[in-house]
């Protein structure tokens, strides 16, 4: 059987299907992209064309492929301590106005394969010591949270982690598991992870001193970018933080925020 070729018909069925599940906007040139990731989906179901791929995630029979296939199309390259001007905010600034006696809450909104929510969980256990503080991380994606919740990743991941928190915190492989480290047990059990689609109702999961929302908005069109960005304000306590991408821009929205620095906003 040839090798399917993505058609610009088929690639436009899957970016709106893709907009509508989850609100990410893909450009044209994102097209070699869904290419690369559904391909080896297309052989394994023996499929023809892309079409007959979108219409076996479309039709309701298969209860697994289409969050496959948003799992492959929406995740999206992450490192450890991304963006430090954040960390060192979050160290020498935010954790510092803490309420006494209630824990400092903190949501990674969009946590990919985890190493936004374990670099801020080792900045917490560093800067809050004793007091209390703990962790909401989302996704979207099943196969990146499996990831984040297993604390498991190849040693050259390291590379960003400063060296006094990557002793104190990382247990090195050793045998079978060479060549890898795992985030150590007493901060495993400070992370609550979530299945969460920014698009739709929001979870219950209380208010927050701080949300991290980084390198998402910039797959959003302005009105869905506006209306996640609002949605999340509202789980945001007043004088919280809210943390977006360096390359993102939060202009021309009507939002309860502040800013303070670049891609850092204060709830009024």
């Amino acid at each position: 059987m040839t090798t399917p070729i993505l058609s610009d018909h088929e690639f436009g069925l899957l970016r709106d299907w893709v907009y509508t599940q989850a609100g990410i906007n893909m450009s044209a040139a994102k097209k070699p992209l869904v290419t690369s990731r559904l391909l080896k989906r297309v052989t394994h179901h023996g499929l023809r064309s892309f079409g007959d791929y979108y219409r076996l995630i479309t039709d309701g029979q298969s209860r697994e492929e289409p969050q496959i296939a948003l799992d492959l199309l929406t995740t999206n390259e992450t490192y450890f301590f991304r963006e430090p001007k954040h960390f060192d905010f979050l160290r020498t600034r935010a954790v510092l106005e803490r309420r006494p006696g209630v824990a400092y809450r903190v949501w990674s909104a969009a946590c990919s394969s985890g190493e936004e929510p374990w670099s801020i969980a080792m900045t917490l256990a560093e800067s809050l010591r004793e007091a209390p503080w703990e962790i909401v991380a989302s996704d979207l994606s099943t196969r990146v949270l499996e990831r984040a919740k297993s604390a498991h990743y190849a040693l050259e991941r390291a590379e960003h982690i400063p060296r006094p928190l990557l002793t104190k915190y990382c247990l090195k492989g050793v045998g079978s598991q060479d060549g890898t480290f795992r985030i150590v047990p007493e901060l495993r059990q400070r992370i609550r992870f979530l299945q969460v689609n920014l698009i739709s109702t929001l979870p219950d999961v209380g208010t927050f001193d701080l949300i991290f929302l980084r390198n998402v908005l910039i797959y959003f069109d302005l009105e869905t970018k506006a209306q996640v960005v609002r949605r999340l304000c509202a789980r945001l306590r007043p004088g919280g933080y809210f943390f977006c991408g360096h390359s993102e821009s939060l202009h021309g929205m009507d939002l309860p925020l502040t800013a303070l620095q670049p891609a850092i906003y204060v709830r009024k």
